[in-house]
């Protein structure tokens, strides 16, 4: 007949009973052999109860060595990050939690490393990359990364802080980038320009077709 299988207050149970019985075995060994002081078996403690006077004078305590504690001088990230607000998106300690997770990330991911598939690879590839350059950017105020986030969810937007003009005057721009007079160049805005003609990076002129 077949055995049911244990539901899990069971397995708890039963969990429980064996560890009982294995500190039990335990203290009489060491009984046995006359070494109950090495007994390092865990004791409850009572929790020390305070009177309101003790808690207040406690509460007073911890407010003044927290108001005495000097604020995070960050001498692990570079200079340049050290007065960018919390609020940022590129805060430090922002950047510190992508970092635990794309760490744990590419741990789980470690198997894909050697796949046979080339699209494993890549992943396992793109996470490795991405974790070395949060890194970096947090040595050197320098972020070399495309994307940003914890997941790698966002892509990073390039600013234009030098504008640039063919002889005719035209400003040149790229699509993509954010510029201070229109904001970020699309694709639609680069049509318009360019009376329906998308540019490409061999020089050559593709027209768009509805």
């Amino acid at each position: 007949m077949a055995r049911k299988p244990m539901t899990d207050a069971q397995k708890k149970a039963r969990a429980e009973k064996a560890k009982a019985t294995r500190e039990r075995k335990k203290r009489e060994a060491l009984q046995t052999l006359g070494l109950e002081k090495y007994d390092r078996s865990k004791k409850t403690r009572k929790k020390r109860k305070m009177t309101e006077e003790q808690k207040a004078a406690a509460a007073e305590r911890l407010a003044k060595a927290r108001e005495a504690k000097k604020p995070s001088q960050l001498l692990t990230v570079h200079e340049s990050l050290r007065d960018i607000p919390e609020t940022d998106p590129f805060a430090p300690a922002r950047v510190r939690g992508w970092i635990k997770n794309q760490a744990l990330m590419l741990k789980s991911m470690k198997s894909m490393k050697t796949s046979k598939d080339s699209k494993d690879r890549a992943a396992y590839t793109d996470t490795e990359v991405y974790l070395a350059n949060l890194q970096a950017y947090l040595r050197t105020g320098v972020y070399l990364d495309n994307r940003w986030g914890a997941e790698r969810q966002h892509r990073v937007t390039q600013k234009c802080v030098a504008m640039s003009y063919y002889p005719d005057g035209t400003p040149k721009r790229t699509v993509g980038v954010w510029y201070p007079d229109i904001g970020t160049y699309t694709r639609e805005m680069e049509l318009e320009d360019n009376g329906g003609v998308r540019s490409v990076s061999n020089k050559k002129q593709v027209h768009e077709t509805h």
